[in-house]
């Protein structure tokens, strides 16, 4: 009977989860032990720290270091490793939230189009009163107004949008 209750549990939990990422195959997570979480914190605070100074840190072998790090990748836990970027020192001035509203069903080819965007760097699917939110970073308000009213109004998909100028941000990853 308990095996039973299992195997419904697992196929309503396959019935509600997400499709994987484009281009990840899709495996149920493994858990993350303490250990796990440790190394996160620290390659989130630096994430060129090298993995003598990991393993030292949570006070594993270098070869255990190295091995947890690259089952996180091959699992898509680490996603990658990146530089944090001052945007307005980097050129791109101006920041803003843009939020969309989108025809129904049109996420996977809307979010597409919205990865080619110059200066977008985050996107996301929301629930609420517009669909998607997207945050951009571009050199000027010109810039910015041309990439709203020439890029994104020209998507068929996209019904309409909000534009919400960042005057202040702050980066609140670790290490930042």
């Amino acid at each position: 009977m308990a095996s039973e209750r299992m195997a419904e549990g697992d196929a309503e939990r396959e019935e509600l989860s997400l499709p994987p990422p484009q281009g990840i195959p899709w495996t149920p997570p493994r858990p993350l032990d303490s250990v796990d979480r440790a190394i996160l914190d620290i390659l989130r605070a630096d994430g060129r720290a090298s993995i003598r100074s990991v393993a030292e840190q949570v006070h594993v072998s270098r070869a255990n270091a190295y091995a947890r790090i690259n089952r996180m990748v091959a699992d898509g836990v680490i996603r990658g490793f990146a530089a944090r970027v001052d945007h307005e020192r980097a050129g791109q001035g101006t920041s803003a939230y843009i939020t969309l509203k989108i025809v129904q069903n049109t996420w996977r080819t809307v979010s597409e189009q919205l990865r080619e965007l110059p200066g977008a760097s985050h996107i996301a699917l929301v629930s609420g009163d517009f669909d998607v939110l997207l945050m951009v970073h571009a050199p000027d308000n010109r810039t910015l107004r041309e990439l709203v009213l020439t890029r994104l109004q020209a998507i068929p998909e996209i019904l309409s949008t909000r534009t919400l100028l960042v005057f202040e941000e702050e980066d609140l990853e670790p290490g930042s």
